[in-house]
């Protein structure tokens, strides 16, 4: 059975000189089409069902990681999660570290003796047929961690959310839960719900990590209001959390997380 790849890249000079370098270094590799950008890479990674998705770091709209993470929350059987290999612009420092985490990239530009190794790594994973989601996770993290980040903002103590004609100062130790919806953030304690317009990307670096906790694209959990993690009958992991009805389901990137639960 032939080996199907799909590559996600905003530039199509580098989308063709990678299409092309990998036809000489895997001539059995079949390349399933190429994506503009991140948004385009998942629908087209949904609809074609690759084996190897080579996929840009930056994409305008929605990064590489960003649409990584947006697949493995939509991806369903039967076939597994394809392997994910970044194409990255960093320089010495960040290969150092993803040489160290094992991790699966391309350095731009595309040098070929080192897309000969990558092809040679995710020839030996097909053929082992060894694929979950912890690979992603670990590389996601890894990624996160170098991309560039300005000034660590203060530590988030008290959300500020409109509640009809008053302002509600809600302590974030309360929060059990926040979640986003289309242009706000749903902010979720015991007994209220209230909407800010801050995007979670924005509130995510004000809370404090060893409490809170991103499960999936759009929530964010408090920790100490998560009683037990629970699979569904399709395999998804769903928290339940003290004082809310609510389910939350984690995405295959962060179900780590969970799994001494």
């Amino acid at each position: 059975m032939s080996i199907r790849a799909l590559i996600a890249e905003d530039e199509p000079i580098l989308a063709a000189t990678l299409a092309r370098m990998l036809g000489k270094l895997w001539p059995e590799l079949q390349i399933v089409g190429t994506a503009p950008n991140g948004v385009a890479a998942v629908e087209q990674a949904l609809v074609t069902r690759p084996d190897v998705l080579f996929m840009d770091i930056k994409m305008p709209g929605q990064t590489g990681i960003e649409a990584a993470e947006e697949l493995a929350e939509r991806w369903e059987g039967p076939g597994p999660f394809p392997h994910v290999v970044f194409v990255t612009a960093y320089d010495d420092y960040a290969v150092q570290a993803f040489e160290q985490a094992a991790a699966d990239y391309v350095l731009k530009p595309v040098n070929e003796t080192r897309l000969a190794r990558t092809v040679e790594r995710l020839q030996a994973l097909l053929g082992s047929r060894q694929q979950d989601a912890d690979p992603l996770a670990q590389l996601v993290g890894r990624l996160q961690s170098l991309m560039p980040a300005s000034t660590a903002p203060e530590r988030l103590d008290i959300v500020r959310a409109a509640v009809g004609n008053m302002v509600r100062m809600i302590p974030v130790s309360e929060v059990v839960f926040f979640q986003a919806t289309d242009k706000y953030v749903n902010v979720a304690t015991a007994e209220n719900e209230a909407l800010i317009r801050v995007p979670l990307k924005e509130l995510l670096p004000q809370l404090d990590p060893a409490r809170f906790k991103q499960i999936n694209r759009s929530t964010v959990v408090n920790m100490s209001c998560v009683t037990s993690a629970v699979r569904d009958d399709m395999g998804k992991v769903l928290l339940k959390l003290r004082n809310r009805p609510e389910q939350p389901k984690v995405s295959p990137v962060y179900a780590h997380l969970f799994r001494q639960m």
